[in-house]
């Protein structure tokens, strides 16, 4: 065996830090545009006609993360459109003054312009939630009376602040191959197709369709776009045959330019016949991705599967992904009501962007229902340590395995379900989440809580687990001994081992809390008596460093 001479190099030369650079995608957005493209794309002309007919002088500028190269840019061609100063100047230098009539004019023209209100424009570099919602609580923070959202949206309503939506306009590339590929896939002209494309490729399908038409395609929609999540085809128009029976949607086949995402996906699977897809972007500059037939089973199998599991849930976590769509307080109560009804329990929960690691921190929760706009509230469990559904899915999720059928039919959008949902009924017994069907009186409550207690052990079957059945705080010996003596204001001593009372119900961990709990908050440590009463406060010291007040007082050699 040969001594080596040096020893082995275990670490990355350093000069290898500066060579390799890990490669950073940028999207075509951010690639550097002409001032001529810059007005075009983000519709500069089409925002300053908004802002002044509306009349708003303080505007939120919300981008996306790939578009913030551009926002300064965009932000100084607003400026400049809007400032009064710059604008009856331009038209002056623009119009002729030798004659009396242009005179007159100009003189309205600044009288005009003199009186629309001075506009302050902020840039939203940063969205408290998704990128496709309107980040309401950042323009509230700056006190804006409107909000300009550039980019890809959900079109979810709001419930505060105007909101002008600049889908950006972006280039379309290939539309030959495009058309070949249509051609290729649709063989019978006859087919009923309907046409939609991403928001930022809307304009491009009108002269799409004057083509295949020129090619003897007959049954052809093209969608606009309309602020309306509930839509068979979400924020799409549908055919004037589909809005007299929307079951005749089935009859029709969707050509798709762009990739959609996968919440439109899953809702559009089991509405039409077949999704195409046509993909109006390169994944890198050397391969090119082939348009393909969209397939949803896997998924929605997936989607099944997963609320499936968490029907032996015991606390559920409704996890706020939003605080601007509208009624968003309201589907929150209804998931409520639902998992009270069902004889289980329920925390709610903000924490802004949801992460893995923010909502792994209460281990408690079994399973977690994201309330957010009909995009952003589909979120990929495999990441997180516990499933995350969909209001649509909890509703089938606390349903009992005889009663639950699965069509294949889904929804993300919470506002239909709001519609179509009655609430649950009130003052049912439940024992280990079933129905009993009759009402409950104090007498049945105590034998149901014997019951419970002498009740073997239930495990779930799929996962050989123990079934631990919390229930809500119970109600009614509270709401007997209520109707016998009324609330009181009055201060009374609370007597030592009496549960403390939250809501007016006994809580067994808000008495835990109280008497365990050491740390009470902030400005909790004035009422604690430390056994050292710690050093006596003394003045210090003062000036610059070089020459605090001390050195002064001494003679420098």
């Amino acid at each position: 065996m040969t001594t080596p001479e040096a020893p082995p190099i275990l670490s990355t030369p350093a000069t290898h830090i500066f060579e390799e650079q890990p490669a950073v995608s940028i999207e075509k957005s951010s690639l550097r545009l002409s001032d001529e493209q810059l007005y075009v794309t983000y519709e500069i002309d089409r925002t300053i006609t908004e802002i002044r007919k509306g009349g708003f002088s303080r505007v939120a500028l919300q981008f996306p993360d790939t578009m913030l190269p551009n926002a300064p840019r965009v932000f100084e061609a607003l400026s400049k459109g809007l400032d009064t100063t710059t604008s009856s100047s331009s038209q002056q230098t623009a119009q002729s003054a030798d004659t009396y009539w242009h005179r007159v004019g100009e003189e309205k023209l600044s009288i005009r312009l003199a009186k629309l209100p001075a506009v302050r424009l902020y840039i939203l570099a940063d969205t408290s939630y998704g990128a496709c919602c309107v980040d309401e609580i950042a323009a509230e923070h700056i006190n804006a009376d409107a909000v300009v959202h550039y980019g890809p949206a959900c079109l979810s309503p709001t419930a505060r602040i105007p909101v002008i939506h600049i889908f950006t306009v972006q280039q379309l590339q290939g539309q030959s191959n495009l058309i070949q590929d249509f051609e290729d896939f649709y063989v019978d002209h006859q087919a009923k197709v309907i046409l939609m494309a991403d928001v930022t490729y809307q304009h491009q399908l009108e002269r799409i369709k004057a083509v295949l038409q020129s090619r003897r395609y007959s049954n052809l929609y093209v969608t606009n776009i309309m602020h309306d999540p509930s839509s068979p085809l979400p924020n799409r128009t549908i055919p004037n045959e589909v809005k007299a029976d929307p079951s005749t949607l089935k009859d029709w086949q969707l050509f798709h330019i762009s990739d959609p995402p996968e919440s439109l996906l899953l809702s559009l699977a089991s509405r039409l016949a077949s999704i195409r897809i046509y993909p109006a972007s390169k994944t890198d500059d050397e391969r090119y991705r082939e348009p393909f037939l969209a397939s949803t089973s896997r998924a929605l199998n997936r989607r099944y599967a997963l609320l499936t599991s968490v029907s032996t849930a015991s606390v559920f976590g409704i996890l706020i992904n939003t605080l601007s769509v509208k009624n968003y307080l309201h589907i929150v109560e209804y998931v409520k009501s639902q998992i009270r009804a069902a004889g289980k329990k329920s925390y709610t929960f903000v924490v802004g962007k949801v992460n893995a690691a923010k909502v792994a921190n209460f281990s408690e929760i079994g399973a977690w229902v994201v309330i957010g706009c009909w995009e952003s509230s589909l979120i990929d469990s495999k990441d997180f340590w516990k499933p995350m559904l969909t209001p649509f899915e909890l509703g089938l999720a606390l349903k009992g395995d005889s009663e639950r059928v699965w069509t294949g039919e889904w929804s993300s959008d919470f506002q239909s379900i709001l519609q179509e949902s009655t609430p649950p009924r009130e003052n049912t017994a439940w024992r280990n989440g079933h129905e009993t069907g009759s009402e409950i009186d104090s007498k049945e409550d105590r034998e149901l809580d014997s019951e419970e207690e002498s009740a073997p052990p239930d495990y779930d079957l799929r996962t050989g687990r123990y079934i631990s059945h919390a229930r809500p705080m119970q109600t009614s010996r509270l709401g007997a001994s209520a109707g016998k003596h009324p609330p009181s204001d009055s201060l009374i001593r609370r007597a030592k081992g009496d549960l403390a009372i939250v809501g007016g119900e006994a809580s067994p961990g808000a008495e835990y809390l109280k008497s365990k709990r050491m740390w009470k908050g902030l400005g909790s440590d004035f009422e604690i008596a430390y056994e050292n009463a710690g050093g006596a406060i003394e003045q210090g010291r003062s000036g610059i460093a070089r020459g605090y007040t001390h050195d002064r007082e001494g003679t420098r050699t």
